[in-house]
């Protein structure tokens, strides 16, 4: 028997649902129930009301966020390893002492954060919709982390002062990117459209003709007339935005622009975590208990918008 074909005859067996990432492998994503962004395939999770087990390929924080939301239900991370370094960046001794240079300051957390990081804030955001969630606080100064490039993209869209916490927190991958390698494109592709994901740097922005979240990206290029796509982001993404625009053409902003974190998860390790119902992700009660407040204030806010 194929892998493909076991690891789908244990998902039934066991009333799983197999949830991807954007930036896994393709081969994941194909045999995946939920393909998407972290909190959106959490959100998904909620709505299977059937489903007694979660396997989540991706990295640490999703799979967190997935069992901090879906309390009844066994989450799995494939890799142990999957970690994600944006995440390690911020720790709760990092948040209690800015809390206390700004007693007053609300503290809003990217996703990509750590649940016990998520319990010491007073909202969390995600990359499509961090301008949303800020400009709700009734607060001219914002603690924002752990994502620097993240939280200036917020303040130029809502001109609110964000303090970054750590002061120089980042995503690797993202970093790669370089506005040189988009000119050399551009020279190549002259009617294509530059797409940036706003954890990028603000030189990458500027240049950007638009600037999303990995699930927004997938909506502008199914509803831009355009042909051609320059994008900066991981490469995984690239798998979806294919398979939705078959007539479209995607090109990597930075051909080695991979996130190794993510890339640790395999078929084989996939097998492996449902034939064995492993790794299992507990987040403690107390911490799952004021992080589940803080991502479902976030919640609250894009219901108000929809």
């Amino acid at each position: 028997m194929e892998l493909v074909e076991k690891i789908l005859k244990l998902k039934k067996e066991k009333k799983a649902i197999i949830l991807a990432h954007n930036y896994q492998r393709s081969e994941i994503q194909d045999i995946a129930d939920y393909v998407g962004d972290s909190i959106e395939l959490s959100r998904k999770a909620m709505e299977e009301k059937e489903a007694e087990v979660i396997l989540f390929s991706a990295v640490d924080f999703m799979a967190e966020s997935a069992a901090i939301l879906n309390p009844g239900k066994k989450v799995l991370l494939p890799t142990l390893g999957a970690r994600c370094p944006m995440a390690q960046m911020l720790t709760v001794d990092e948040i209690k002492r800015w809390k206390v240079l700004y007693p007053l300051v609300p503290v809003v957390l990217y996703v990509n954060t750590l649940a016990s990081a998520k319990a010491y804030c007073d909202i969390c955001c995600t990359s499509a919709n961090a301008v949303e969630v800020i400009e709700s606080l009734n607060s001219e100064t914002i603690l924002f982390g752990p994502d620097r490039n993240l939280g200036e993209y917020v303040q130029a869209k809502t001109g609110k002062t964000i303090i970054p916490i750590p002061e120089w927190g980042f995503c690797p991958t993202h970093l790669l990117f370089q506005p040189e390698e988009v000119h050399v494109l551009k020279e190549q592709h002259p009617d294509a459209v530059v797409m940036v994901h706003p954890e990028c740097t603000q030189e990458m922005r500027s240049i950007a003709d638009f600037v999303g979240s990995t699930s927004q990206m997938c909506r502008y290029a199914r509803e831009s007339n355009a042909g051609t796509f320059i994008v900066a982001t991981e490469e995984g993404l690239l798998h979806r935005l294919k398979k939705e625009n078959s007539e479209k053409r995607f090109i990597l902003a930075y051909k080695d622009a991979v996130c190794p974190n993510m890339k640790l998860n395999t078929l084989e390790r996939l097998y492996m975590a449902l034939r064995e119902e492993k790794y299992v992700i507990n987040v403690p009660e107390p911490i799952a208990k004021h992080a589940r407040k803080a991502l479902e204030k976030m919640f609250e806010v894009t219901a108000k918008k929809s």
